[in-house]
C-alpha cells in the first residue's frame, strides 16, 4: 500500500485552511473524526490483523516469550536497564495472568520510563546536530524532556516546545532543534520533517526529490518558516553559554554585520567618505571607519573591476557576497540560485508542503512558527501521528511499517497498514498520549513474541516473531553498572555547563563509543573493534569482575557455598534469566580444570558480559 495525502488536502480544503485559517482552528472540530478508544481495544484489533494476515500466508508464527525474555525486553524498552534477579524471581513465581499488563504500567509510572526515553530522543536529534557545540547543552534538554515525559505531556505540546523555542539554552531545554543546527533554517526545515514528519525532504534542497512527489520549491517554502531563528551568544555569560532568539527586523534593517551592511546604500557611504569627490572610496577613506577598513581588502577583491583599487558606488551595489552571508543578514527567505550561488535567489514565502498552507505575510519569526507548529500537528495531518508511531513501532520491535522509520514518504510501501492506521487513529484519539501508544504496543500478541534468527534472504514475514536488537548506549550502559555494582548519581547530576568541552561524565564519555543514531535500521547496525576492545579490556570493566573485594562477585561466592547456586545468581545478574543445563555443565566443568574457584568465576562473568546475548535485546 502507498500512502497519499489526498485525503488530507481534501480536509483541509473542505475546513478553509489552505488561505493560512490553521491557526484559528477550533480544537474539537480538528478532533471531530478521531475517537478515545481504550489501550486493550486497539491492541486487540491489531493482534487480530496481524494474526489473520500470518494465518493467510501459512507463516510459522514464533511462540509467546518467556516470562524471563518478556520481562528483560520490556524493562529495557520502557526503563532503559536490566530488571533484578529479585524482581526476574518474583515476576515468575506470580500466578497473576494480568501480570505482564500490570507491570507495563508500573514501568510508565516510573521516574526511569521518562530519563530513557528522554536520552532516546536526545540521541534523535542530537546524532544528526550540525551544530557540534549543541551537545554541550544535552543535560538541560535530558532534563526538560524527562520532565515533558514524567508530567505526561502529549507529543504535539512537545513538538510545538520544540519548533516554537526561544531562550537559553542553559535553561530551556526545548531550544535543542534550534541550536543543534545554529539557527540555520534549511537545516532546521530538514530535521523538524523527518523527525515530525517522517519525510526525508532535504533531498529536494537541490532538486526535485528523487523518489517521492515533493518539488524543490516545497522544501524552500517550509525552509522559509525559518529564516529569523538566530543564535547567539549571551553576552558576558560565564561560562560562556548562547540563547536562540527572534531576528525580527525587515531585510535591511538595522546595524549589519559582514560586507552587505555597505551595499544598502553606496552612493550615502561615498557621500560621506570621498574626500577627494572622485565618487570613488579607497584604503585611505574608509580607515577611521573600524569595520569598514576590516573588510575593505576583502571588497576590493570582489568588487574592484578595473583593478583602480578603489570601489564605485556601482561596483559596492553588485559586490558578489557569498550565499551564506546575504542569508545570515536576511529575515526573509531566498531560495539559492543554482546557476550562480553567489547572487542572493529568489525570495520565498513560507507554506507547508504537505497541503500548501499558507500563512498571512508580514508575520514576525514567533507568529509563522507557532503557525507551522499547528500545521504539523494538526490532527488531520496524516503524517504527524503515523511518523511519531511508526518509529516506536521500529524501536520496540526491531523493525517499522515502512524503513528507515524516519523515510516514510508519500510513494513507500506499508507493511500491514491497517495497523499503522489503527494505531496513528488510536494515538491522535488519545490526545498524543505517548504512554497510551507504547501501552497498546507492549501489551500487544506481536510485540511479546519469542525471539527468532532473522532469514538472511528476508524470506521472514514481518512480526512473525521478535528481533533480536543491538541496545543504546544508554541502555548497555545501565545494565553494565548494574551487573558491576556501580553506582550512577541522579540523572543529569554530573552534566557540566556549557562551554566544558570534554563529555560530561562516564555516560556521555561511554556514548562516544556504544552510542548511534536510533533513526537507523537495525540491519545496519554493526560492532566496532573500540565497543569489542572496551569491553574485553577496559580496567573499569575488568577491577570490578574481580572475585575478591567489594565487587558482586565476591559477595556472591561468599554467600553460596554451591557453585550451581552462584551460576544462577550469575546468569540471573548479567542475562536475566537462568543458565541452561548445557551452560552449567559447561561451567562446572570449566571450574574444575581451573582448579581455582575464584578465577574461573571470573573468566565466567567476564564472558557473559562479553557475550552478544548481553548486548542485545532478546
Amino acid at each position: 500500500m502507498k500512502f497519499s495525502t489526498r485525503s488530507f488536502v481534501q480536509r483541509v480544503a473542505v475546513l478553509g485552511l489552505a488561505a493560512g485559517l490553521l491557526s484559528t482552528l477550533p480544537v474539537d472540530l480538528q478532533a471531530k473524526n478521531f475517537k478515545a478508544r481504550k489501550a486493550v481495544d486497539v491492541t486487540q484489533q491489531i493482534d487480530q490483523i496481524i494474526q489473520q494476515d500470518l494465518a493467510a500466508t501459512e507463516s510459522q508464527v514464533a511462540p509467546t516469550a518467556s516470562d524471563e525474555d518478556f520481562l528483560r525486553r520490556v524493562t529495557f524498552d520502557l526503563t532503559g536497564t536490566l530488571p533484578t534477579p529479585n524482581d526476574i524471581t518474583l515476576f515468575g513465581l506470580d500466578p497473576n495472568p494480568e501480570k505482564r499488563a500490570e507491570l507495563i504500567e508500573r514501568l510508565l509510572q516510573s521516574d526511569e520510563y521518562a530519563n530513557n526515553w528522554a536520552r532516546y530522543w536526545r540521541d534523535v536529534i542530537f546524532s544528526r546536530a550540525t551544530d557540534q557545540r549543541a551537545r554541550l547543552m544535552i543535560g538541560t534538554f535530558e532534563k526538560w524532556m524527562a520532565e515533558q515525559l514524567r508530567n505526561g505531556v502529549s507529543w504535539d505540546k512537545i513538538t510545538s516546545e520544540l519548533i516554537t523555542a526561544t531562550g537559553s539554552v542553559r535553561e530551556e531545554g526545548q531550544t535543542a532543534l534550534m541550536f543543534a543546527h545554529q539557527g540555520n533554517a534549511e537545516e532546521i526545515a530538514a530535521e523538524a520533517s523527518r523527525i515530525f514528519l517522517g519525510i526525508q525532504i532535504q533531498c529536494a534542497n537541490c532538486h526535485d526529490h528523487p523518489t517521492d512527489e515533493w518539488k524543490r520549491e516545497q522544501f524552500h517554502q517550509l525552509a522559509a518558516f525559518f529564516p529569523r531563528v538566530r543564535v547567539r551568544v549571551i553576552k558576558d555569560s560565564k561560562p560562556r553559554t548562547f540563547e536562540v532568539v527572534s531576528y525580527n527586523r525587515p531585510d535591511g534593517a538595522g546595524p549589519g554585520r559582514g560586507l552587505g551592511q555597505f551595499q544598502q546604500n553606496p552612493g550615502k557611504l561615498i557621500r560621506q567618505l570621498d574626500k577627494n569627490r572622485d565618487g570613488i572610496l579607497t584604503r585611505d577613506e574608509v580607515k577611521r571607519r573600524k569595520l569598514l577598513s576590516r573588510v575593505f581588502g576583502r571588497m576590493l577583491k570582489l568588487g574592484d573591476k578595473n583593478g583602480d583599487k578603489g570601489l564605485s558606488a556601482e561596483e559596492i551595489k553588485n559586490l558578489p557576497l557569498p550565499q551564506a552571508n546575504n542569508r545570515r543578514r536576511n529575515s526573509e527567505y531566498y531560495m539559492p540560485d543554482l546557476d550562480d550561488p553567489t547572487s542572493k535567489g529568489t525570495r520565498i514565502d513560507p507554506a507547508f508542503f504537505v497541503a500548501g498552507q499558507k500563512p498571512e505575510v508580514g508575520l514576525d519569526d514567533e507568529a509563522r512558527r507557532n503557525i507551522l507548529a499547528r500545521y504539523v500537528t494538526i490532527r488531520d495531518n496524516p503524517w504527524f501521528a503515523r511518523a511519531f508511531v511508526n518509529r516506536i513501532w521500529g524501536e520496540l520491535l526491531g523493525a517499522g511499517f515502512t524503513m528507515p522509520v524516519d523515510d516514510m514518504g508519500p510513494d513507500r510501501d506499508i507493511a500491514y497498514p491497517e495497523v499503522l492506521d489503527a494505531l496513528s487513529d488510536g494515538f491522535v484519539g488519545s490526545g498524543y498520549d505517548v504512554r497510551w501508544l507504547l501501552r497498546t504496543i507492549t501489551n500487544s500478541e506481536a510485540y511479546q513474541r519469542r525471539i527468532r534468527p532473522v532469514d538472511p534472504s528476508g524470506a521472514d514475514p514481518q512480526f512473525a516473531a521478535a528481533i533480536p536488537m543491538r541496545m543504546r548506549s544508554d541502555q548497555l550502559y545501565s545494565a553494565l553498572t548494574r551487573v558491576l555494582g556501580l553506582a550512577e548519581g541522579p540523572a543529569n547530576a554530573n552534566r557540566r555547563p556549557v562551554g566544558y568541552r570534554r563529555p560530561a561524565g562516564p555516560r556521555a564519555a561511554f556514548a562516544l563509543t556504544f552510542g548511534y543514531d536510533p533513526s537507523t535500521p537495525q540491519a545496519d547496525l554493526t560492532g566496532t573493534v573500540p565497543q569489542a576492545l572496551f569491553l574485553m579490556n577496559s580496567p573499569l570493566v575488568n577491577s570490578r569482575v574481580k572475585a575478591q573485594g567489594n565487587t558482586p562477585l565476591a559477595k556472591l561466592l561468599k554467600t553460596y557455598s554451591d557453585d550451581v547456586d552462584v551460576l544462577a545468581e550469575l546468569y540471573l545478574l548479567v542475562l536475566a534469566r537462568e543458565p541452561t543445563e548445557t551452560e552449567l555443565t559447561t561451567c562446572r566443568e570449566y571450574i574444575a580444570e581451573t582448579g581455582e574457584r575464584g578465577t574461573a568465576f571470573e573468566d565466567i562473568l567476564w564472558s557473559l558480559i562479553n557475550s552478544t546475548e548481553f548486548r542485545t535485546k532478546r
